[in-house]
């Protein structure tokens, strides 16, 4: 038993030691001047590269991921078509809406944003 607070009385200790070295080191921050100003600035000129990223990379690659989706779907409906006689068209037709939504995002999205 007296194992045990010794135990909890050296966590105790190197927790407090941790936590006044900590606020030891803590820097007080205060921004001076056009603070947003600086902010809208920064977002101007990153707006050009986020739009460019978002269009030949992220929309892109949702794009291929919905493709093979939407043909990997339509080929399991046709087997179970053969197998069961009956087509199910839902999820393939859920996955065409999100491909042809997803393929003519870039036109549209950047103007309901406002970029």
């Amino acid at each position: 038993m007296n194992s045990k607070i010794r135990k909890y009385k050296k966590i105790t200790v190197m927790v407090l030691v941790v936590l006044i070295i900590c606020t030891m080191w803590v820097i007080s921050a205060s921004a001076t001047g056009d603070v947003a100003g600086a902010i809208e600035n920064t977002w101007t000129a990153a707006k050009v590269q986020i739009k460019s990223v978002v269009n030949n990379v992220v929309f892109p690659i949702i794009d291929l991921i919905l493709a093979i989706l939407f043909f990997t779907k339509i080929s399991l409906a046709y087997m179970d078509y053969r197998k069961h006689g009956q087509f199910e068209f839902t999820a393939p037709a859920i996955l065409f809406a999100c491909l042809v939504f997803t393929l003519t995002a870039p036109l549209y999205v950047w103007g309901i944003i406002g970029m």
